[in-house]
């Protein structure tokens, strides 16, 4: 665990404390972890997300539908709906 000393605005700190209650936290460090948490969810590239590296790794793995042109890609997709 890292420890830091963190200079923040007076709005800041409302909803650093509005969060701490909305969610029973204990101190401002866990509102802080759950701000971050957030932020990687809802914010970050889904490239940066271990999950989504997980998903794409399935999705390499799935074996294609070969078609000799756009005519037939169609005929598939349109037979599948």
């Amino acid at each position: 665990m890292v420890q830091a000393i963190i200079k923040i605005d007076d709005d800041t700190n409302r909803v650093l404390n509005i969060v701490k209650a909305q969610f029973g936290l204990k101190d401002k460090s866990e509102a802080i972890e759950v701000m971050a948490q957030r932020y990687e969810q809802d914010i970050l590239e889904p490239a940066l997300r271990p999950k989504y590296i997980e998903k794409l790794n399935k999705i390499e793995k799935q074996k294609g539908i070969k078609f000799k042109n756009m005519a037939e890609l169609r005929k598939i997709i349109e037979d599948k709906v």
